[in-house]
């Protein structure tokens, strides 16, 4: 870790406009730091997802002063996806240690009912929304109702996203001759990418409950 900052901090104090530095921009194979593209691109999209949400939370703070803002009741339905989300989370986390442990064929289990629980999660989300259209709150009714149709959709189109790098990672796994360290690699990226939309899903669920 520490050789890596010292990387970082000797790139941003290089001064390119001098002799000394072109010989040295010339030699080198034109990588600047040790980030793959994969990673390089999990952390771009979680980057952009923050400032979305943020952005969005901020609105929601605001809007929410208005007089016209009547708070959603809180179905138990939300209570248990969450929970689907806990355990989604943690194993994802037990599928990168075995992994990591060369546990491939327990992996493969693992990744299974990583998928079934997201897709449950997601079937939650849509009843928590056929629980509210029943009861006639729909997006128009209430301007928290909006909040939390679009708050919802785009966490869930988070996760719909997440499903497809996942299916691509089981699918490699499935292969007679996939490459162990690109396993392990997708399997380590896709999981912390579930541990960030479930720590966005706890900001996004504590600021709806809370208000």
């Amino acid at each position: 870790m520490k050789k890596k900052e010292e990387s970082f901090f000797s790139l941003i104090s290089q001064k390119p406009w001098e002799d000394s530095q072109s010989i040295l921009d010339n030699e080198h194979d034109g990588k600047t730091l040790e980030v793959s593209k994969a990673k390089l691109g999990v952390r771009t999209v979680m980057v952009v997802s923050t400032i979305i949400f943020s952005l969005f939370v901020v609105s929601y703070s605001d809007r929410m002063l208005v007089h016209d803002w009547r708070s959603l009741s809180e179905p138990w339905l939300l209570w248990v996806n969450t929970v689907i989300l806990i355990l989604t989370s943690i194993v994802f986390h037990r599928t990168k240690i075995l992994v990591e442990n060369n546990e491939f064929e327990k992996a493969k289990n693992t990744l299974f009912v990583v998928g079934f629980l997201s897709f449950v999660f997601i079937t939650g989300q849509l009843l928590v929304w056929q629980h509210f259209v029943s009861l006639g709150q729909y997006a128009s009714s209430n301007p928290a109702n909006a909040f939390f149709y679009v708050l919802t959709a785009m966490h869930g189109l988070h996760i719909l996203g997440g499903l497809y790098f996942w299916a691509k990672v089981t699918r490699q796994l499935f292969k007679d001759n996939y490459n162990i360290k690109k396993i392990k690699q997708n399997v380590e990226l896709c999981a912390i990418y579930w541990h960030f939309l479930l720590i966005v899903w706890f900001v996004l669920f504590g600021l709806m409950v809370a208000t």
